[in-house]
């Protein structure tokens, strides 16, 4: 890493260096906005950029820092934020030509909160429309490109915030989560990528999908997104389903470790026959090393009934068919053609089925309840397979069926139980791209899946890039 270029150094080390006057938050926000700069052309990340803004905000923080009165935990820390979050001052397009062009006059609450501390907003990251698909195109932005192979996808729906993350376009990048799209461009960039439990972290406006989308942070570190987390964890009273109780600070019991922690280890969950060849070796590999850290780690496979992703379409796509109600009259034409066609399909779901799918949501929370009594985490891949051709909806090649749950397994079913889950980069390919693990907790262990996934980091240090590959 070149330490020369603050954009590169971690939220942490950025508020360490204003602290200690080294650096200027002018100076950092100035070096982000050259990465972007330079690298935006090849990767696509950004739906705006807001030039003006961030280095307005940033002054005003080298001020605070000046006079010793820093306004938070994050003060100087630039952060993007996923189009389909609100930030008061600029547009909100859900990766969409539907949308309009309207001005948000308020910022939901974990920008609010964000801001409250300090933060510089740089603009808003790119992805698929309605964060429909778990890949990195939509008819609004085009293409987002992933880092480490720019014909590759970075995965979706958070796909603009995970290549800012890897490119240093930014510190701490929101994303959100419904059916992997936090932990899924972070595993096929090579990022840390969080999905909170999810009352931990207030939603407002409401969504359409309910209690399966989640609001969290991907990162370079896992030190950074305990940060985060600790700041957008903030209770907030308009999030109906949102805790109340105040956040813990995630990064006190960070170094804990693992030892002694009770870790089942299942490599595909039941759901899938065989994961890539690179996959499969390298996260069995990440399992011996949680081993040799102390902790107590069997190969078991929780029960999950039948495949939870009937129950899971039957909720998404109820969701997404209300989300692009108001927009029928121009769907067909403006409109990401897969998502409208699950839209309307999503229009014939009768109430009683998506009563059905809840209370087998109902069955499966239960059932991890019951298994983390035997056990404090469960890991499995991220992903069964490495990053893909950008632009597709499925790997070339006719392995997998033509939906993208297909070959995203392993993150939905977390959804649906509302529990906490991240991904931490544990290798790369042949080829060269990366691999995730992915590190479940029970509900409400954020601080515990922090902690591993932290302990994991520091075992075994992921490996960066500084600028886009394109072989």
């Amino acid at each position: 890493m070149t330490s020369q270029d603050p954009a590169l150094l971690s939220a942490t080390e950025l508020v360490a260096a204003y602290k200690a006057k080294t650096l200027s938050p002018v100076d950092v926000v100035k070096a982000v906005l050259a990465r972007i700069d330079r690298f935006e052309p090849q990767v696509n990340a950004f739906r705006y950029v807001d030039r003006e803004g961030a280095l307005a905000a940033a002054k005003a923080s080298e001020a605070r820092w000046a006079s010793g009165t820093p306004q938070g935990r994050v003060d100087g820390v630039p952060v993007t934020v996923k189009d389909n979050i609100h930030v008061a001052g600029m547009v909100t397009r859900f990766g969409s030509r539907l949308t309009p062009d309207t001005v948000q006059a308020a910022d939901a609450p974990v920008v609010a909160h964000l801001r409250k501390e300090g933060a510089v907003f740089i603009g808003k990251t790119t992805m698929p429309e309605y964060g429909w698909k778990a890949t990195s195109d939509s008819p609004l932005t085009g293409l987002t490109r992933n880092p480490w192979d720019t014909r590759m996808t970075t995965g979706g729906s958070s796909s603009g915030a995970a290549a800012a993350a890897v490119l240093g376009m930014g510190a701490l990048h929101l994303g959100t989560d419904g059916g992997g799209s936090v932990r899924i461009p972070a595993g096929f960039t090579g990022c840390f990528g969080h999905k909170p439990t999810r009352a931990r972290v207030p939603a407002y406006p409401a969504s359409p999908l309910g209690t399966v989308a989640h609001i969290g942070p991907l990162t370079r570190t896992v030190a950074d997104a305990a940060l985060a987390l600790s700041v957008i964890g903030q209770p907030d009273a308009r999030d109906v389903y949102a805790w109340i109780s105040p956040t813990p600070d995630y990064r006190q019991d960070l170094d804990g470790g693992v030892k002694g922690l009770r870790v089942a280890y299942s490599p595909t969950l039941n759901v899938i026959r065989a994961n890539d060849p690179d996959v499969g070796p390298a996260v069995e590999k990440a399992a011996k090393l949680l081993e040799s850290l102390g902790a107590h780690v069997e190969q078991v496979d929780p029960d999950l009934g039948m495949n939870p992703v009937t129950h899971w379409n039957t909720i998404w796509w109820s969701g997404m068919a209300t989300q692009l109600g108001p927009y029928w009259d121009k769907a067909d034409e403006l409109g990401d053609p897969g998502m409208v066609k699950g839209s309307r399909y999503g229009q014939t779901i009768p109430a009683s089925e998506l009563i059905a799918a809840n209370l087998e949501r109902a069955r499966l929370h239960a059932g991890f309840v019951a298994f983390h009594q035997r056990y404090d985490l469960l890991i499995t891949p991220t992903l069964p397979i490495p990053a893909f051709e950008v632009g597709k909806l499925v790997p070339p090649g006719g392995k997998f069926p033509e939906i993208w749950t297909s070959w995203a397994p392993y993150s939905y079913p977390f959804n649906l139980t509302q529990q906490p889950a991240a991904s931490v980069p544990c290798g790369l390919t042949k080829t060269g791209l990366p691999i995730g693990l992915q590190i479940v907790g029970a509900i409400g262990a954020d601080a515990l899946v922090l902690r591993a996934a932290h302990a994991f980091e520091a075992a075994c240090p992921p490996a960066k890039i500084e600028a886009p590959r394109t072989p």
